[in-house]
């Protein structure tokens, strides 16, 4: 999630993460209209790729 906000920032992309918006230890997290729900704590690269795929990043740009 870390480097999601990172490549949002750099590239002017409005973002936010909604804790309450998730069970348990997820949350939704959003860049511009687009989210994905997301779980705290580190991620697999396959579930990664889904995650940009969802909010509309190109894995090659990240």
């Amino acid at each position: 999630m870390r480097r999601a906000r990172r490549y949002a920032r750099a590239n002017g992309l409005e973002w936010r993460f909604e804790p309450s918006r998730g069970k348990g230890s997820h949350g939704r997290f959003w860049v511009e209209e687009r989210y994905t729900t997301v779980q705290y704590g580190e991620i697999s690269r396959p579930m990664l790729f889904a995650m940009l795929r969802q909010i509309g990043i190109n894995n090659r740009e990240f």
